[in-house]
C-alpha cells in the first residue's frame, strides 16, 4: 500500500518486477507515478529507468492483480497499458486527481468483468456510464459514488442489482426525493449498508422507506439529508441489525435521550455518530445520567459499569459546529454550520475515554 507517498515510476516499477506474485496495489495520493521522465536524475541507476508506459507495462507482464486503487495522472491511456494486469480485477477504486473520462470508466466494465467494487471520486459520470456498470457487472457488491461530476438521472437505477450490497452516493444524487428512494429499495433489494450525502430533498418519511426496505441494513449514515429527523428518529429504530450509525444534518429534531433509545431499540449497535445540530433540545442525554453529554466532564464507574453490561453500544461520537457567516449571500448575511470539534466517548466494562478532537469523525 502507498498511499501520499512520494513514489516514482521507477521505484514502483522495480517494486512490481521484484514481486510477480502481487496481486494488490493501492497507490492513492502518489503524485509522480504518472510522470515520463525526461532525463536520468543523479544517483538514479540506469536499469530502473522507467517511464509510466513501462512500469505499466512490468505490471502487465508479472502480476494478475485482484485489487487497485489510483489516483493521480491515472487515465485511459493508463488502463489499457494495464489491461493484461487487470484482467481478473475485483476490486477497483479511482480516486482524486485521475481522469479516466466516461469512455474508459465504461470500458472498465469490459476489461475487467469479474469486478465486485467500485469506488470512484471526483470522476465524470453520466447515466450511460452507470446504466453500463450495472447492467454488464452481474457480480457487483458495492458501488460508491463520491463528489463525481457530470449530471446523472433517476433512469440510473432503475435496473435490478441483487447482489449489491453497500451503496455510497456522496453528493451526487440531489435529485433524490421519496419516490426514488422506493426504486431503490426495490431494485437494490439486499443491500446491508447505505450512505447517503446531499440528498436534501428527503424528508420523515425516508426512515419508513429506508426500514422497510432494507429491514437487514447493519450500517446507516445520512448527512445532510433535507429533514430526515426534523420530527425526530422512530422507523429507523427498526433496523434491528443496524451495527454503525451516522445522523448528521439531517435536521434538529431528534430526542434528547436518543442515546438511550438506539441502545435500547437496536440491540447491535455498537457505533453512533450524532450532530448537535440536530439536538431538538441542543444536547443529548448520556445513558444512566441527566447531565448533558456536551458538558460531562467525567462518568461515574457504575453508571459505565451497568451501560457496558446491557448494551452493545460503546462508541459514540457528538460533533459541534459554529456559526459561519456567508458572505456570498448579499441580501441577508447566512449563517452557514462550520465544524468546530467532535467529543469522542469510548467506553467498555472498565473504563471511558472522553477525547475532544478538531477533526470530524
Amino acid at each position: 500500500m502507498l498511499v501520499e507517498f512520494q513514489v516514482s515510476c521507477t521505484a514502483l516499477a522495480h517494486i512490481v518486477s521484484t514481486n510477480p506474485g502481487l496481486y494488490c496495489l493501492e497507490a492513492k495520493g502518489c503524485r509522480n507515478l504518472f510522470q515520463q521522465k525526461s532525463k536520468m536524475e543523479d544517483g538514479d541507476i540506469p536499469s530502473f529507468q522507467y517511464s509510466c508506459e513501462e512500469w505499466c507495462n512490468e505490471l502487465a507482464k508479472t502480476c494478475k492483480l485482484e485489487e487497485i486503487a489510483l489516483g493521480w495522472g491515472f487515465s485511459c491511456c493508463s488502463l489499457e497499458a494495464l489491461k493484461p494486469a487487470i484482467a481478473t480485477l475485483k476490486v477497483v477504486t479511482v480516486g482524486l486527481g485521475a481522469s479516466l473520462g466516461q469512455d474508459a470508466v465504461e470500458l472498465l466494465s469490459t476489461i475487467c468483468p469479474l469486478l465486485e467494487e467500485v469506488i470512484l471520486y471526483f470522476q465524470v459520470i453520466s447515466d450511460r456510464v452507470l446504466i453500463n456498470i450495472m447492467e454488464s457487472l452481474r457480480h457487483l457488491q458495492v458501488l460508491a459514488l463520491c463528489y463525481c461530476l457530470g449530471e446523472i438521472s433517476p433512469l440510473s437505477f432503475k435496473f435490478s442489482m441483487p447482489n449489491l450490497r453497500k451503496l455510497r452516493l456522496e453528493r451526487v444524487t440531489p435529485w433524490m426525493t421519496n419516490d426514488h428512494l422506493v426504486i431503490l429499495t426495490q431494485n437494490c433489494a439486499n443491500l446491508t449498508e447505505l450512505l447517503l450525502l446531499g440528498c436534501r430533498l428527503l424528508n420523515s418519511d425516508s426512515q419508513r422507506i429506508i426500514s422497510t426496505g432494507w429491514p437487514g441494513l447493519i450500517s446507516i449514515h445520512l448527512e445532510d439529508c433535507g429533514e430526515v429527523t426534523r420530527n425526530g428518529v422512530a422507523s429507523l429504530f427498526d433496523c434491528k441489525s443496524v451495527e454503525d450509525m451516522l445522523l448528521r444534518h439531517n435536521g434538529p429534531g431528534i430526542q434528547k435521550n436518543f442515546i438511550l433509545d438506539a441502545a435500547l431499540l437496536m440491540p447491535m449497535l455498537r457505533k453512533l455518530s450524532l450532530d448537535v445540530c440536530d439536538a431538538v433540545e441542543g444536547d443529548f442525554d448520556l445513558p444512566n445520567l441527566s447531565k448533558k453529554l456536551i458538558q460531562l466532564p467525567i462518568l461515574a464507574a457504575a453508571d459505565v459499569f451497568q451501560f457496558a453490561d446491557r448494551y452493545f453500544l460503546s462508541i459514540v461520537t457528538i460533533a459541534r459546529c459554529k456559526p459561519q457567516k456567508c458572505a456570498l449571500d448579499l441580501q441577508k448575511l447566512r449563517r452557514t454550520p462550520v465544524h468546530k470539534e467532535t467529543l469522542v466517548l469510548v467506553w467498555d466494562s472498565k473504563n471511558l475515554t472522553r477525547t475532544v478532537i478538531k477533526e470530524r469523525v
